[in-house]
């Protein structure tokens, strides 16, 4: 997607590569570039480094008439952050805004949101709020009304639409279905997309949240890797969904097959069996199935192959 850049908004962009280089050099590898033509950036925000106990991730378009005259268009992605708290934390950013009209905001929307994780550790209510929802998970099948955690947040100004074309130049990435898996009455199915951009996961999980039946699921965990070139590093995140640490485990299968730019959602619909651990076998396995269907472990099979102990020692004992 390329810009028209007119006098009229040189001074914006001087003013955000300014402003990205501060912010870059100040929070180092917690700062990510998704597009640097497109001004798309993240940033992961925890209220601690050291010991991280809430952690989001802040995702940024900047339109070409920012700072001059528009806010810049975001999305806060944090399983944790729900209702009341998330309209909370939505206001205070729209506030600091309008306050700072016309000047460069993300270091101060980045220590606000700082400010509100630490606040929120440090209540009695803290991180045991998921906690409280995942222990009955597999027992209250009717969960629907925490189920779109995923949507935007923006700020609700008249400037919202002269940026929102950036998003919508992006299109949905095909979805692929896997085969169910059932046990006791419990269902299992993955889906995958090829992601490599923060709007395509959204976009796909929007879509996928049209279709009745997946929407009516009592869980749908996901995860995601985008691979950021300019850091040589990963842009990665993941959702429960109301199951305990499901999706910290898809997670992490992607990081052992070492996939990138895809996104796996498995969607589970309780059976009224308690399934104990086997659930989280059957999460992963419906989602591994889907990533080799697709080609994505290619790579690793073919490191698999060549083992450990026969990488190189297999060559010179056939002389």
């Amino acid at each position: 997607m390329a810009d028209m850049i007119t006098p009229e908004n040189e001074g914006d962009l001087q003013s955000q590569i300014e402003e990205v280089e501060a912010l870059s050099s100040i929070y180092g590898d917690e700062w990510c570039v998704i597009d640097e033509a497109s001004r798309i950036f993240c940033i992961k925000i925890s209220n601690n480094m050291e010991e991280p106990k809430l952690t989001a991730c802040l995702q940024i378009i900047l339109p070409l008439d920012y700072p001059s005259t528009a806010p810049p268009i975001y999305q806060i992605n944090a399983a944790w952050l729900r209702g009341p708290e998330r309209a909370k934390l939505a206001n205070s950013l729209e506030d600091l805004y309008i306050e700072h009209a016309g000047e460069s905001i993300l270091y101060l929307w980045v220590e606000k949101i700082r400010e509100f994780l630490v606040e929120k550790s440090q209540s009695s209510e803290t991180v045991d709020q998921p906690e409280k929802v995942n222990i009955t998970a597999e027992e209250e099948v009717d969960d629907n009304e925490d189920m779109l955690d995923f949507r935007n947040l923006k700020l609700n100004t008249e400037n919202v639409h002269l940026f929102m074309d950036l998003a919508n130049d992006e299109e949905i990435p095909p979805i692929k279905h896997g085969n169910t898996i059932t046990d006791r009455r419990s269902t299992f199915q993955s889906h995958l997309a090829p992601v490599v951009t923060p709007t395509q996961v959204k976009m796909v999980l929007e879509k996928l949240y049209e279709n009745k039946k997946i929407a009516s699921a009592t869980h749908n965990i996901y995860a995601y890797r985008i691979y950021c070139e300019d850091k040589h590093s990963f842009l990665q995140d993941c959702e429960d969904d109301g199951e305990t640490a499901a999706g910290g485990r898809l997670l992490h299968l992607l990081q052992i097959l070492d996939v990138r730019n895809v996104m796996v959602v498995v969607s589970r619909w309780y059976g009224g069996i308690l399934l104990g651990p086997d659930r989280f076998k059957h999460i992963n396995n419906s989602a591994r199935n889907i990533l080799v269907e697709e080609g994505y472990t290619a790579a690793m099979d073919e490191a698999t192959k060549s083992g450990g102990k026969t990488k190189r020692p297999k060559h010179k004992k056939t002389k």
